[in-house]
């Protein structure tokens, strides 16, 4: 075996512990924290209400803005 394939079989086998390191952690921090999940449903419904307020007034001043040509 060369110096290098050596090189390459102990980078594969460090990125490999590594990983199977972080999958052992992971599998510890699996918990779902029902605080967050309801602190995200929350972000969203406020996200999607601004963007409905948003739709609607950008329609009533296209409404109100033809209306005002219309009328001149």
């Amino acid at each position: 075996m060369s110096g290098e394939q050596i090189t390459n079989n102990s980078i594969e086998t460090q990125t490999l512990e590594g990983e199977l390191h972080s999958l052992k952690n992971s599998s510890k921090k699996k918990r779902v924290d029902i605080n967050d999940l309801l602190n995200k449903v929350r972000s969203a419904q406020k996200k999607e209400k601004m963007e409905s307020t948003i739709f609607f007034g950008l329609v009533a001043a296209v409404i109100v803005v033809t209306g005002i040509i219309v009328s001149i």
